[in-house]
């Protein structure tokens, strides 16, 4: 049983990147990639004017910011000690640098659903909002994020 009324889900595929984990103390402090790939799911009360939760087509802002972010891109880790040879390997052309908080997929699952909702706020309004994402590596690695936005919750108590 859904709490919202309806729900709908977008998934983007295809996004070689690669990353470490600096501090782990096994394999993950290794550079090592994977195709990562994300699924969103939005929630609202009530339909759009052409009967959709989401109009897809208006997803694609998102969808470039994922491509931007992990589309053959190094993502590190902004406390990573080596951050001077990734910023010189960058500046030589041999890598795409990304700094982010934590590369890891749950924090990744979270900045992705911050994005999503900052989009659907802008152009919705509050009629409609991400509720959970997922941030896989591949096949067996997957991560996610759950949180209704504040703004949601607002709305829906005031309906």
């Amino acid at each position: 049983m859904s709490i919202f009324g309806y729900t709908c889900s977008k998934h983007f595929h295809d996004y070689p990147c690669c990353h470490r984990q600096w501090q782990h103390p096994g394999h993950c402090r290794f550079v090592h990639g994977y195709s990562r790939s994300f699924t969103f799911w939005f929630a609202s009360e009530d339909l759009d004017q052409y009967g959709f939760v989401v109009d897809f087509s208006s997803l694609r802002p998102l969808e470039q910011k994922l491509r931007e972010q992990f589309d053959h891109t190094f993502l590190v880790n902004a406390d990573d000690p080596l951050m001077p040879s990734w910023e010189q390997l960058h500046a030589d052309g041999a890598l795409d640098l990304r700094v982010m908080q934590n590369v890891g997929m749950e924090s990744s699952a979270a900045l992705v659903w911050e994005w999503a909702n900052a989009l659907l706020l802008e152009k919705e309004r509050g009629r409609c909002c991400c509720w959970r994402t997922e941030a896989r590596e591949n096949e067996i690695n997957v991560a996610y994020f759950e949180m209704i936005p504040d703004w949601f919750e607002k709305r829906q108590n005031t309906q």
